[in-house]
């Protein structure tokens, strides 16, 4: 990370765009960031071929029933702090500072996994397109760095102009998902549609835990309707109902989606098709129901829905940044805003140059990028939001304990903790199945070494927030404070004291 900043230093100037964003706007921003087109076609398929289990479609409702318990004490914490920092302010002012800073450390390194790991994906995904129709034949790093640019420049557009690029990608790759699933249905194999698959049985096996992991990963992004808080209309409803859709949207999506796959092919015959054809099935079963056209109006969406979750995964992670600048945890220069768009431009351009490092870094390695850039540092960088959303719910536990804010028993207490330990389950499950999941041999240290590298990540994090608590005092004390000014008083010598909330706006009753 870099060198501290002084505390004399400059200070950070401008704020984002108050109130530029509603409901539809920031679902698009989350539901882009999960690349629903290729969770379809990517993890399904792969979840069918590597567990030989056909319960997947029952898993995406598991998983689905439990980001909802989370959600409830998530969107309750969020009616009470409206901060770009998410996951970083939210434990930083439950757990403690100290664990909010391990928390930034990590939410930046595995947000940025997933941002630059999606450019190794994109050459595979438009190359061949590109090659058919124009003739264009190049490695997958120059269209890495085409879109690669248009990321860099859209990152420092208006939030609103992001969110119409999105909401076009989105709803037509959402559209192609269910066009493919009712022609799956409309050719069922044997003649008979069949709910096998949806039987729970089918779940249970020894790639449960795998499944499971796959299953969630399949939703990351759904947790970023906080981090556009600060930009939101009306942050208490926008954030509670735009969170909740991104679930239950998301969760019906893929388990519709993933079962009617099971149709077309055969119960039977799922997880031997997804070997064989990996990607290629969903595009395979269009060709057959839909014919050549339907497929390239796929293959398209495919490779724009890997661009949508770029701008996605950018802009959360130039907030994060800029959250943490405006409080001088990071550089103050990261907490500036651009004064004609509101954009954090500073912190959306240190992104950029982090995606361009990885891109040319690959490049000149001559490293395989869909495999070792994209599946490696996504699954990665999902394995760290996974510890994040844990230790989230436990953050709102103790946010809530020691003050109710009015919420209710079920908002801050019961679904917190039935959250928690759902999710514990899940982390163990990761962490056991993260060879399988990245497709090393069980004895490969990647196995090991990334799940450790997150939890030293954190420690390291959490030491630098200890420093700064007696090394530079002010800065300690806003930590969390969205930008406020810290209370004067000096914090008890046992608990820290909760900083300044940002302002909410204030006059919603408060519920679930």
């Amino acid at each position: 990370m870099s060198a501290p900043p002084r505390a004399d230093g400059a200070q950070p100037t401008g704020s984002l765009a108050a109130g530029r964003l509603g409901v539809p706007a920031v679902l698009f921003f989350v539901m882009s960031a999960a690349t629903p087109l290729t969770v379809v076609a990517g993890v399904v398929t792969t979840g069918f071929a590597t567990t030989g289990l056909t319960g997947i479609p029952v898993a995406f409702v598991v998983i689905g029933l439990v980001l909802a318990v989370f959600s409830v004490g998530y969107v309750a914490m969020a009616r009470n702090l409206a901060n770009a920092g998410a996951f970083y302010t939210f434990v930083a002012r439950g757990v403690g500072r100290p664990a909010g800073i391990g928390a930034s450390w990590v939410a930046l390194v595995a947000y940025n996994a997933l941002q630059v790991g999606l450019y190794g994906a994109i050459g595979a995904a438009a190359g061949p397109l590109l090659n058919e129709w124009f003739g264009f034949n190049r490695e997958w790093w120059v269209i890495a760095l085409v879109c690669w640019a248009v990321v860099a420049v859209l990152g420092v557009l208006r939030i609103d102009v992001n969110g119409i690029v999105l909401a076009v990608l989105l709803c037509a790759e959402v559209l192609i998902i269910l066009v493919y699933s009712f022609a799956d249905l409309g050719s069922p194999a044997g003649g008979a549609i069949s709910t096998a698959t949806l039987d729970p049985s089918n779940l249970f096996g020894d790639g449960v835990g795998a499944i499971l992991v796959l299953a969630l990963l399949g939703f990351v992004g759904f947790e970023a309707s906080v981090v556009f808080s600060e930009e939101a209309k009306d942050p208490k409803r926008t954030v509670r109902t735009a969170t909740y859709i991104a679930v239950g949207a998301t969760a019906v999506l893929y388990t519709f989606a993933s079962w009617a796959m099971t149709v077309a092919t055969g119960p039977d015959t799922i997880v031997e098709r997804s070997q064989q054809e990996s990607v290629g099935l969903i595009f395979g079963l269009a060709g057959a129901n839909l014919g050549d056209t339907w497929v390239t109006i796929g293959e398209v969406l495919f490779a724009t829905s890997v661009a949508a979750a770029m701008i996605s995964f950018h802009n959360m992670i130039a907030r994060y940044m800029f959250a943490l600048g405006r409080e001088r945890v990071l550089p103050a220069a990261l907490g500036r805003t651009s004064a004609s768009t509101h954009a954090p431009r500073n912190a959306s351009l240190v992104q950029s140059v982090i995606g361009l490092v990885v891109i040319i870094v690959y490049a000149i390695g001559g490293w395989e990028p869909t495999v070792h850039l994209f599946f490696w540092a996504g699954t990665s960088g999902g394995l760290g939001v996974l510890f994040l959303i844990t230790l989230t719910s436990l953050a709102v536990l103790l946010f809530f304990r020691r003050d109710a804010h009015g919420e209710s028993t079920w908002s801050r207490l019961i679904a917190p903790s039935v959250a928690l330990v759902a999710l514990a389950v899940v982390v163990v499950l990761a962490v056991a199945n993260f060879d399988a999941l990245l497709g090393v041999a069980p004895d490969s240290a990647l196995a090991w070494a990334i799940p450790a590298a997150f939890v030293v990540i954190g420690l390291a994090g959490a030491v630098y927030g200890m420093w700064l608590k007696t090394s530079q005092p002010d800065v300690y004390a806003a930590i969390g404070s969205g930008g406020a000014k810290p209370p004067a008083a000096a914090e008890p010598a046992t608990v820290d004291a909760e900083p300044a909330p940002a302002e909410v706006p204030a006059g919603e009753a408060k519920g679930d």
